[in-house]
């Protein structure tokens, strides 16, 4: 399905081609001696020709630099963007999106969020005067239901983390839009990444990600970025990257710019692979639940279809045995690596109940609807047959 649907929505100045190949040639290729990949800049202080400015638009790199003024040009080409700015993490990116909130302001978020997103929400924002509502985000009418006078931001993920919910942007944009006090719609798209789904072109203000995620694609680089079509937004945020100063240094913008050049080409075997692993788990004798936005049975399956140009790498699974079955699941498997993060070339498998999530209450867990035999699996680009072989194997030692 990737290949059919990514292509005809690509977003961007240049239209008459696809986002493959602008993937490959969206840095911009300024080096004066005609590098093909954008150099590491590691420069602190640019010299000034006059007191007037400096010789090349730089003058500090927290301000700007070269590696990090492609990375944002090339990320905001990807989403259909006029305006990006790269951050040290996908947190220091969601800090700068909550830093547009003043005390007194109301969010929406969904409940079944990253973590710390839910955190800095709930506990670090709330010490600003900000209050929070927790709201079940593929359900429109909650949302509406939950706004006030004072909300300035609904905040969601799409798909969820890690209970692979569907978040429908256009419907939920159009609830922001109907609020008298002007919110602004805010969609984290790290599950999906620019590929597969771009939350501006479906109306939301601002559309934030963790590069360090599919991105970056090699679980060798941290940063984040945010983007946007208004400039008055642009603004805000370049001016919170400046006077905050969470910026990536030029390395992590180098490995993030290296990392978006093969984007579409990892995204389709993620997909590809996770498509079948979940297949895989859903109906066994051994899994309560398949959580996967490709199967029909996902509770959102059809506005997945419709948004999404595919499914995802992600896929997660809660086992009939609960802890000690995911436990026991996760132990077996071989190629699959037992560790935090996702998203890069390696698959990867987590408990979030007491890995991503633990700092999560009981009832924290529960609203998010994360399950104590609830495993996430970041399914990689390995070869399918081997993939599918290890989650077999380690299925297997559940029934037998």
């Amino acid at each position: 399905m990737t290949d059919e649907r990514a292509g005809e929505r690509g977003p961007g100045p240049d239209r008459d081609r696809s986002f493959e190949t602008r993937e490959v040639h969206a840095s911009a290729r300024n080096d004066q001696y005609g590098a093909l990949a954008t150099p590491i800049y590691a420069n602190s202080t640019y010299e000034y020709d006059t007191m007037d400015g400096p010789r090349g638009g730089h003058r500090y790199s927290r301000i700007s630099g070269p590696t990090r003024e492609d990375l944002e040009g090339a990320f905001a080409d990807l989403e259909g963007a006029s305006h990006a700015a790269a951050f040290a993490s996908g947190m220091a990116a969601i800090d700068a999106v909550c830093s547009l909130l003043t005390g007194g302001d109301h969010v929406v978020v969904g409940e079944s969020v990253y973590a710390e997103t839910h955190e800095l929400l709930t506990r670090v924002y709330a010490g600003y005067g900000i209050e929070t509502t927790v709201v079940d985000s593929t359900d429109p009418g909650a949302i509406a239901d939950a706004m006030r006078e004072e909300t300035a931001m609904v905040y969601a993920e799409t798909p969820t983390n890690p209970t692979l919910r569907i978040v429908d942007i256009e419907a939920t944009a159009g609830v922001v839009d109907d609020h008298p006090g002007d919110p602004l719609l805010v969609v984290d798209n790290t599950f999906a990444s620019p590929y597969l789904q771009r939350p501006l072109e479906r109306g939301a203000d601002l559309v934030v990600e963790s590069l360090t995620k599919y991105v970056g694609g090699h679980s060798d680089v941290v940063a984040g970025a945010v983007a946007t079509r208004e400039d008055d937004l642009a603004e805000e945020i370049a001016y919170y990257q400046y006077a905050r100063g969470g910026t990536p240094g030029p390395f992590a913008c180098f490995l993030a710019l290296r990392g978006i050049k093969t984007l579409s080409a990892r995204m389709e075997r993620h997909c590809r692979n996770a498509t079948a692993v979940a297949a895989l788990l859903d109906g066994h004798d051994a899994v309560e639940r398949a959580y996967y936005p490709g199967l029909e049975s996902h509770p959102n399956h059809a506005v997945a279809r419709e948004q999404m140009a595919d499914f995802g790498g992600m896929v997660s699974a809660e086992f009939a045995g609960g802890r000690e079955a995911a436990a026991a699941f996760a132990a077996d498997l071989d190629v699959f690596v037992l560790a935090e993060s996702l998203g890069g070339v390696e698959s990867l498998a987590e408990h979030p109940a007491t890995m991503t999530h633990q700092d999560f209450s009981r009832e924290e867990l529960e609203r998010a609807g994360i399950p104590p035999g609830l495993v996430r699996l970041s399914v990689g680009t390995e070869h399918r047959e081997d993939l599918l072989r290890d989650v077999e194997d380690s299925l297997d030692g559940l029934t037998s």
